[in-house]
């Protein structure tokens, strides 16, 4: 098929997961169900781990024949594409405080790590293109819901929300490995990391690896630090400055650009004092007026005026953590 062609059915596992797939006439005594048989393979799957999951695994729990299940699920990659959906859930319902982007977005990570957390599995189900279901959807459209008000553009909104979503993810891979082993070796999440400590501390030397020396020595591998979320918030400060810098940049372009001048011309208006631009980028301005030096004294305070209100609210970014990394202290 054409990739042009627009699609006249939903491949089956999509068509179930949004509800809309035909229901088989015929099943042992209707007892079956889709929801069932997701549920059964959701608990093999927190037992056992993915490998473990199969339509014969699955039958055998509920208690039916593999045959059974085909009427209801056609295909294992569907049967995954469903516990996916159903593991996943709905993402946090976004306060009645409205909070700022980064707040939202930060609710969001959290709320995926623990997924991960709880369910680590889903860490190892194929990635295949991009889950169309409905769970996975609402995820998305949160974070796009949070960016909404920002200057970013359409493509912009969505790498912020994959940036959020793969350091959700990939704190999820790692923590999922540390109790991998944790379970195999019967150690703790804490004994992991001072076993760990300890086999660095024993072949790494300082000559042969001077800074990774001295990182062991700092005790980073025993550390409470969480590098995870320092990462994702040092990616969010720079999200921030993005926004903060191109909101102006597009803001500009859009009072100042050819379009609102010529209906600034065309409604016979003067044109915004305040929307005049620098020289280099005005064109056919007159230039008297550019070099009015108070003019051009106005256009210096204004640059001023954003250098201030730029740091004004990077130092209430940085408030703001703090102030909860006190709240996290004191709880």
């Amino acid at each position: 098929m054409d990739s042009g062609e627009p699609i006249e059915q939903l491949p089956r596992g999509i068509a179930l997961a949004w509800g809309v797939a035909a229901t088989p006439q015929r099943g042992p005594k209707r007892e079956m169900s889709v929801e069932k048989i997701v549920d059964a393979a959701i608990e093999i799957a927190d037992q056992e781990g993915l490998g473990a999951v199969s339509m014969s695994a699955v039958a055998k729990r509920l208690g039916y024949t593999p045959m059974s299940l085909y009427r209801y699920v056609s295909a294992k990659d569907d049967l995954l594409l469903l516990m996916q959906e159903e593991a996943t859930g709905l993402p946090p319902e976004r306060g009645k405080d409205n909070p700022e982007w980064r707040v939202r977005l930060e609710e969001l990570y959290e709320a995926q790590t623990k997924i991960y957390r709880g369910k680590s599995w889903l860490l190892a189900m194929p990635i295949l293109g991009s889950p169309i279901t409905p769970n996975s959807s609402a995820w998305l459209d949160a974070s796009l819901e949070a960016l909404s008000a920002t200057s970013l553009t359409q493509d912009e909104r969505v790498a912020a929300s994959l940036l959020v979503t793969g350091a959700a993810r990939w704190k999820g891979t790692i923590l999922a490995g540390y109790q991998q082993h944790g379970r195999a070796s019967g150690l703790s999440e804490d004994e992991v990391s001072e076993r760990e400590s300890q086999l660095f501390d024993a072949v790494i030397t300082d000559d042969d690896y001077p800074f990774l020396r001295r990182a062991i020595d700092a005790g980073v591998f025993t550390s409470e630090f969480d590098p995870f979320t320092f990462g994702l918030d040092r990616g969010l400060d720079g999200l921030a400055d993005y926004i903060e810098r191109v909101g102006l940049e597009r803001e500009g372009a859009r009072v100042d650009g050819p379009e609102a001048a010529e209906a600034e011309g065309a409604a016979g208006d003067e044109p915004d004092a305040s929307a005049v631009r620098e020289p280099s980028d005005i064109g056919d301005e007159d230039p008297d007026v550019l070099a009015d030096k108070k003019y051009r004294e106005a256009q210096k305070a204004v640059r001023q005026a954003q250098k201030v209100l730029a740091e004004a609210r990077k130092r209430e970014r940085q408030t703001l953590r703090e102030a909860k990394e006190r709240a996290a202290n004191r709880g």
